[in-house]
């Protein structure tokens, strides 16, 4: 990590919900060095957009149909306009295995993706998205897809086609399952530096992964291939990287040393008689958190501190629900 995290601290991770809800989200990193939350962002969009699995429609089997250039009696969509609806449909699967699920409708009406036929290993996240239309009555449309799990974009014409599966049209595969992804780099401070980085990234997904774990599958994609040159257990200017322990140790410490520092309040405000002030004053007792740590027979050591300013001292503490201390001693106090 950049040197100057020692100074600046770790950065920290902020995740911001969007309105679309758990399939959307915006994520806040700061403070990072000048430059930094360019090249961060950029990385992570380029990984986000081309590495994620997904699952998707590779190939579709239709009653009657040899070619995507086919009609169909009695429906609406030519077998073209079927197939890009189907790249439409968005699914989750969850083992590696390709499986085949069907689609079987005769009523006259819209045919969605909520008819289709499938095991408990897929899910359809958008069960609405219309395939087709039949448009007659008694026409039966039946259909076979097989549903794979792939990462980025593979086109049908790099795919192999078995010369046992007749009828099989191949469609392009759309399997990764973001469906946006922002960067966005703005200003930053840290007391007086003002030259750094604090990095937005907008992921949107289909559902099939959370936001959340997509950005952790795109930092662990990344971090596979820096490993790759730091295959040699050498560091090279270890002087000049910072440590990401070595910083965690340095926050802590700090954070307890400002839990320890003091507040320290006056006990002028209490509006003690001259004689009282002057007494606890001399005594090195300047401020109210001093005071309540003070004993009975602390005090009666004071010169000058009597009776009264005792009773002047309790009443003046319980009125803020605070007490001296108690030593279990019965002082006498003139």
């Amino acid at each position: 990590m950049h040197i100057i995290q020692e100074e600046i601290g770790l950065p920290k991770i902020k995740t911001e919900s969007a309105t679309a809800g758990k399939n959307h989200a915006v994520f806040s990193i700061s403070p990072l060095p000048s430059g930094y939350g360019m090249t961060l962002g950029n990385a992570f969009r380029r990984v986000l957009l081309s590495s994620l699995p997904g699952a998707a429609i590779t190939g579709v089997k239709m009653d009657g149909v040899s070619h995507e250039y086919s009609t169909i009696s009695g429906v609406q969509d030519s077998v073209l306009d079927i197939l890009l609806n189907l790249k439409l449909v968005q699914i989750k699967k969850h083992s590696k295995d390709p499986e085949t699920i069907k689609l079987s409708a005769s009523k006259e009406g819209p045919v969605t993706a909520k008819n289709i036929e499938h095991s408990s290993d897929i899910e359809i996240l958008n069960p609405d998205q219309v395939i087709t239309h039949i448009t007659k009555k008694g026409v039966k449309f039946n259909m076979e897809m097989i549903v794979e799990k792939g990462v980025g974009y593979l086109p049908a014409s790099l795919r192999k086609k078995d010369k046992k599966d007749i009828g099989l049209i191949q469609i392009d595969a759309i399997y990764s399952p973001v469906l946006k992804v922002r960067y966005d780099v703005s200003s930053a401070r840290v007391g007086k530096m003002t030259n750094l980085d604090n990095l937005m990234i907008e992921i949107k997904t289909n559902g099939s992964i959370t936001p959340e774990d997509a950005l952790k599958f795109a930092s662990s994609v990344l971090r596979s291939y820096f490993d790759l040159f730091l295959a040699s257990s050498d560091d090279v200017e270890p002087d000049f990287r910072a440590d990401v322990d070595t910083v965690q140790e340095k926050e802590v410490e700090e954070q307890e040393e400002e839990s320890k520092k003091e507040t320290y309040t006056p006990i002028e405000i209490l509006n003690f008689s001259p004689r009282t002030l002057n007494a606890l004053i001399n005594g090195g007792i300047g401020s109210i958190e001093q005071l309540v740590k003070c004993t009975p027979s602390k005090l009666a050591n004071f010169r000058g501190f009597g009776k009264k300013a005792m009773t002047e001292v309790s009443e003046a503490l319980a009125v803020r629900g605070l007490s001296i201390q108690d030593d279990g001693s019965d002082v006498e106090l003139s």
